[in-house]
């Protein structure tokens, strides 16, 4: 029998969606965000968590208390929207929470979306906004097809690089589906998100292949070795992951006017209290801008019939888009979300400093 006492993922515990959302919120107020800071923090997070996107999930919270307090973030901002044309708009985040900036601008892109048949907003002076797909998904939810889009700080190496230069950089599309849960694709430029390595460490598992790379550009799989993440691709085929994430970089920073993601300051810090100035940027589409909502309807529910249908190698299922997300939701949801040994301590010093009542852990 394998001895699995020091294993960290056997010393999981799981918390309830409902008192997860009540101690970000009050964890969040206590170091100094605002009404709505807080709430769009912990929608993001939790969202990402019942995903199963735990990289961008509850981990993250420990971070942004961090920057919070140490002024890198401004827990009240003050958000300046202008609409420039009839579709396009940009919104000066105030250096706050990004998943607030993100959730105020896709609305703007919706209104836009509504009344002319797209809405465009590019987004300066922020910071980092979790899981890109939560704000495509706010789009699908109000019936549109939405994309967003964000810059971050160099993690990943150029195709045939030797130093990091493009951020993760993600890409996430979300379309509204009759009847069922949006489709849902969010992914990294990259190989895997920094965060996925970060996670990996504390839980001490052995990576991928062909997903990051040591300080001299030589793959890795110890997180701890890791000095670079590879572009999506890996190691032959990296040019398309590095092109994706010039892609995103030129819609993030170029047109919120602010840095490239190579000069900003580090996510990580050590610097918590000088705005990093992050870049997003959101589409939203009105599917009835194209052609009618019955059709779109019919020919997307047809379109993804086709392709869960589609035969799978032995002990396989083929899946869309967040097929696996919404799975993973609906089973969080009623069992309740997974905590690791390294969050439990992160949470229980929160709950100690910030003077809130710890997570209750399930049964």
């Amino acid at each position: 029998m394998n001895d699995t006492r020091h294993d960290p993922r056997q010393q999981e515990v799981r918390v309830a969606v409902d008192d997860l959302e009540r101690f970000m919120g009050e964890a969040l107020t206590r170091a100094g965000a605002d009404a709505a800071s807080s709430a769009a923090v912990t929608r993001a997070l939790v969202t990402a968590s019942r995903m199963g996107t735990d990289s961008h999930g509850l981990r993250l919270l420990p971070h942004y208390i961090r920057a919070l307090e140490g002024g890198r973030i401004k827990g009240a901002p003050e958000m300046h929207f202008t609409r420039r044309l009839p579709a396009t708009g940009v919104l000066d985040a105030g250096d706050g929470f990004g998943h607030l900036a993100g959730y105020t601008a896709m609305a703007h892109a919706v209104e836009m979306a509504e009344a002319v048949g797209l809405g465009a907003v590019a987004v300066g002076h922020s910071s980092h906004f979790g899981a890109a797909g939560c704000y495509a998904l706010a789009a699908a939810e109000r019936g549109m097809i939405g994309l967003s889009f964000c810059n971050s700080d160099p993690f990943v190496l150029l195709h045939q690089g030797h130093s990091p230069f493009h951020g993760t950089n993600p890409i996430a599309f979300a379309a509204p589906v009759e009847g069922q849960s949006p489709y849902l694709l969010d992914m990294a430029t990259s190989s895997v998100p920094w965060n996925r390595v970060q996670q990996y460490g504390a839980i001490g598992r052995e990576l991928p292949d062909q997903v990051a790379a040591d300080a001299r550009g030589r793959v890795t799989r110890v997180p701890a070795e890791v000095a670079a993440l590879l572009p999506l691709g890996g190691s032959d085929f990296g040019f398309k992951g590095a092109g994706l994430g010039g892609m995103v970089e030129v819609l993030s920073s170029t047109l919120s006017g602010m840095l490239n993601g190579f000069r900003l300051l580090p996510m990580g810090g050590p610097d918590m209290a000088t705005p990093r100035g992050v870049g997003h940027f959101f589409l939203a589409l009105n599917p009835a801008a194209f052609v009618d909502r019955a059709t779109f309807a019919a020919c997307l529910a047809e379109y993804l019939a086709d392709l869960r249908a589609q035969p799978a190698v032995d002990g396989a299922e083929v899946l869309a888009p967040g097929d696996r997300e919404w799975r993973c939701l609906a089973r969080r949801d009623a069992e309740g979300i997974p905590l690791d040994s390294a969050n439990q301590g992160a949470y229980a010093t929160l709950a100690e400093t910030l003077d809130v009542r710890p997570l209750r852990h399930l049964a």
